[in-house]
């Protein structure tokens, strides 16, 4: 037996850590922690510290930030969204962009147009309405080409077979 080679078995960490690394139960039964038990003056210090919220940077290197698996998140966007009946566009950006666009449409040297904030409100739910059907379409010609992600290709393709008054200018 002079040409085998013996096999090496390797051995667990004298530390008490089992094979996922977490430490073995030491019969508590509850979280495990710090090697030694507390003081009553340093537990209600650990205590008074946690309410305040203040941590130090090991404890911050420990909790890592939440990781949702992909896809949670947009779906509990997407219900957050179906439930108000928000306006989704903020409203002072788009105010300013309609009273652009109304002031290229005015011939110069005409007088300022005026506008109701009722008339800007509405104007902002049916752009609304017309941006949030045509992507709906446009992730219906997306799924049709076996794809979730909407393309630009996808909104030419909504718009074009909804014809001339479904936004086809």
């Amino acid at each position: 037996m002079a040409g085998r080679k013996q096999k090496s078995r390797q051995t667990a960490p004298a530390t008490g850590a089992g094979r996922r690394g977490r430490p073995s139960g030491g019969g508590t039964g509850g979280r495990g922690g710090r090697g030694g038990s507390l003081t009553v003056a340093q537990a209600s210090k650990s205590a008074k510290r946690r309410a305040s919220g203040v941590v130090n940077d090991a404890e911050a290197k420990q909790r890592k930030a939440r990781r949702y698996r992909p896809g949670t998140l947009a779906l509990k966007e997407i219900r957050r969204y179906q439930r108000t009946t928000d306006l989704l566009m903020l409203k002072l950006p788009f105010s300013r962009l309609v009273r652009e666009i109304a002031l290229s449409l005015v011939p110069t040297g005409g007088e300022s147009l005026r506008w109701q904030s009722q008339a800007i409100q509405a104007l902002q739910e049916s752009c609304e309405a017309f941006m949030v059907h045509l992507f709906e379409d446009s992730n219906l010609c997306a799924i049709h080409a076996k794809r979730v992600t909407i393309m630009q290709k996808d909104v030419q393709l909504a718009r074009r077979i909804r014809g001339a008054w479904g936004g086809l200018g």
